[in-house]
């Protein structure tokens, strides 16, 4: 068995299709066929079901590939072992984020990085909290920047910041006050995110807690598309207080949300068994330096 094969057999099992795979590997396909079938001869069983046009993994093939993953994980973390040891800064940097944060948090500390990293290649995805936890388990993600607590048992996280979520309305509302208490918001139209979106989950908890529950005129999943029917009056929303700020929109008001206050946690998470580089914790540590800085403004405004 050689890594080569192994790695065709991984983009067999990604495609489930010999001729994409093969051209996704950049060989023939009688090539990829060819070595597939020598795996198998090896394994001595089948590791794919050829159903005229369809292929699929037998149960063979499930664990071979479930090992298979585990061995370029290994590879990949040596590789970065061996990277901090020659004192090299480079690589690829793969972060996952929730939207709001690549919004106001992560430019700067972005911009800073890149600067002493000139060479690490830096992918960051906004993305919600169920796929940053996926792509760390899958090994997709490097560093998840997500709502904590992540009850995961192959996830460990770092403590960020605690942010409050305010009540966005547009100018000359009658919520436009200094603030207002959560229950108010029974009898005011809002949108807000949908319910499989964790940030929406967070606001009904609270509200459960209340006997309260809102009842949005509309849903939608883009922050952007929110606050722009908040200033054209189409409701009231919930958003976290530093994204507000970011935004500054002239059309819509920032109101502090009271009995209770809503707080949401962030933090950095990654998995347990992943090897943390110098560059990931440069990363980490900017990040945080941000964050601080972040919040002494906020202080001082």
């Amino acid at each position: 068995m050689e890594l080569r094969q192994l790695e065709y057999f991984m983009a067999v099992s990604r495609e489930l299709h010999f001729s994409r795979a093969a051209e996704k590997l950049n060989i023939a396909q009688p090539t990829l066929s060819q070595q597939i079938q020598i795996l198998e001869d090896e394994m001595g069983i089948p590791l794919f079901d050829r159903i005229g046009k369809k292929t699929a993994l037998t149960e063979a093939g499930k664990i071979l590939l479930h090992h298979t993953k585990r061995v370029f994980y290994e590879i990949e973390q040596a590789q970065a072992a061996l990277r901090d040891l020659n004192g090299l800064q480079t690589g690829k940097l793969t972060i996952g984020s929730l939207m709001t944060c690549v919004s106001y948090l992560l430019p700067p500390a972005i911009s800073t990085f890149k600067q002493s990293y000139p060479n690490v290649d830096l992918s960051v995805f906004g993305l919600r909290t169920g796929d940053i936890k996926k792509g760390l388990l899958e090994n997709g993600l490097d560093l998840g920047i997500s709502f904590l607590p992540v009850e995961d048992e192959e996830l460990a996280s770092i403590p960020l910041y605690t942010e409050e979520l305010s009540l966005a309305v547009p100018v000359g509302h009658p919520l436009a006050q200094e603030k207002v208490e959560l229950e108010t918001l029974e009898h005011f139209p809002t949108v807000l995110l949908p319910e499989n979106y964790f940030l929406r989950q967070l606001i009904d908890s609270y509200c459960a807690k209340l006997g309260i529950s809102l009842h949005p005129t509309l849903e939608m999943t883009m922050l952007e598309s929110l606050t722009q029917m908040v200033s054209e009056g189409i409701g009231v929303t919930i958003l976290p207080a530093p994204y507000l700020d970011f935004l500054n929109n002239s059309h819509i008001v920032k109101v502090r949300l009271v009995n209770p206050v809503l707080e949401r946690k962030i933090g950095f998470v990654y998995r347990k068994d992943k090897y943390m580089c110098a560059t990931t914790r440069a990363f980490i540590d900017q990040v945080t330096e941000t964050s601080s800085l972040i919040k002494e403004d906020v202080q001082t405004l």
